[in-house]
């Protein structure tokens, strides 16, 4: 999903969480709010890894590339997994969040966030035929990555 949508929705769903639990502090639907886009990070870390280019119009150019490239090998019936490695976009790395949310109450509204993203990126990928694209588990990358 391109980080518009996620701005977009996340504000959405920022929105109905003040309308329906008022009592959550503005600072508080704050970090919903930007956890719900900026967990695509990631992304743009990969980017500067793979080009050492800092370039945030190029990250977008690069991605878009990619998705172009999957999209085609979908049509296709080929199945890769997407080149790069997003550690945001993990289960581990949201149990650590979560987890992190018994110590802080912050780090529990970021979960939010970074849950509600994680489900708009199952959908737009089950829609999209996609789901074989990204890893899920950083284990099972690690994994793949030492063998």
């Amino acid at each position: 999903m391109l980080p518009r949508w996620h701005v977009v929705l996340g504000a959405i769903f920022t929105s109905v969480i003040w309308i329906f639990a008022p009592q959550v502090g503005i600072f508080y639907l704050l970090l919903i709010f930007a956890a719900s886009f900026l967990i695509d990070f990631d992304h743009y870390a990969c980017f500067v890894m793979k080009t050492k280019k800092l370039s945030l119009k190029k990250s977008f150019s690069y991605h878009n590339k990619l998705i172009k490239k999957q999209r085609e090998e979908i049509k296709k019936g080929i199945k890769t997994k997407f080149p790069d490695f997003h550690l945001f976009h993990t289960i581990e790395f949201h149990v650590l969040i979560g987890l992190l949310g018994l110590l802080w109450t912050g780090f529990f509204y970021i979960f939010i966030g970074m849950l509600f993203h994680s489900l708009l990126d199952v959908i737009d990928l089950t829609r999209g035929g996609a789901m074989h694209v990204r890893e899920f588990f950083f284990f099972k990358w690690f994994y793949n990555k030492i063998r």
